[in-house]
């Protein structure tokens, strides 16, 4: 698409997450006073997650690497890599009986109406602060004992060097695993770094590559863990460049 284009979809986004914001967020902030509803409210945040990722024109193929299987009895810790704002919304899309939890940043808190969401669904995290991230470990660990997953890139964030293929992961979602006792889900999304960068003049409509690249369960330790869930991840990557 041309740069005018590219502008009028990037548009189009806000417009969408407006109305479908304002649809859906008096069921969500309704449905998470109490934590036994919060299965409900995230039937809810699931529709925002469909209606963005549909809406601007985006369908993916999930494509399986592994005879492993999402067991709906359990809890996980979601990894996944980051490159687009449109990874927010697969966790969701992906993960039907799972109501997740996501550690986020805490500057989008002051988002109006979408920012009150956001408090609800998410475990915020000053990154400017050494004791807001070391919170952050306490307070998934509470949302995962109400039943909730967690959902975590480990990247930290997007790297604005857009030549790597995978930023250094940090320690937070194994630690947190481990320490949990929970398997993480990891899997790897291909396409949307080209499809919907950060750069709102380039970017196109198309179908994403999922792949649900294993379930690591936490037996062994935080550094081997990590090291694990990098190198599958990196592994599709590179097959893909």
């Amino acid at each position: 698409m041309t740069k005018f284009f590219n502008y009028l979809w990037r548009g189009w986004m806000i417009l969408l997450g407006a109305v479908l914001t304002f649809l859906l967020a008096i069921p969500v902030l309704a449905f998470s006073v109490k934590k036994e509803h919060y299965p409900v409210a995230y039937k809810f945040i699931r529709l925002w997650c469909f209606g963005m990722f549909y809406g601007m024109g985006f369908r993916y193929d999930l494509i399986k690497l592994t005879e492993k299987k999402i067991d709906k009895n359990r809890q996980y810790v979601f990894i996944s890599n980051h490159t687009s704002i449109m990874d927010v919304m697969l966790p969701c899309i992906l993960m039907p009986n799972h109501p997740l939890c996501y550690v986020g940043k805490k500057e989008i808190e002051k988002i109006p109406v979408f920012g009150l969401v956001y408090k609800r669904i998410c475990v915020m995290v000053d990154r400017s602060s050494p004791k807001s991230r070391a919170d952050v470990y306490r307070r998934c660990a509470e949302r995962m004992e109400e039943g909730d997953s967690i959902v975590i890139f480990p990247e930290g964030g997007v790297a604005e060097d857009t030549s790597i293929i995978l930023d250094t992961f940090k320690d937070g979602a194994f630690t947190l695993a481990s320490k949990h006792q929970s398997p993480l889900a990891v899997f790897t999304f291909v396409g949307l770094k080209e499809m919907f960068p950060f750069d709102a003049s380039r970017g196109f409509p198309g179908k994403v590559k999922v792949y649900f690249t294993d379930v690591i369960e936490p037996e062994e330790s935080v550094s081997e863990l990590k090291s694990a869930a990098f190198n599958q991840i990196k592994n599709v990557l590179v097959n893909h460049q």
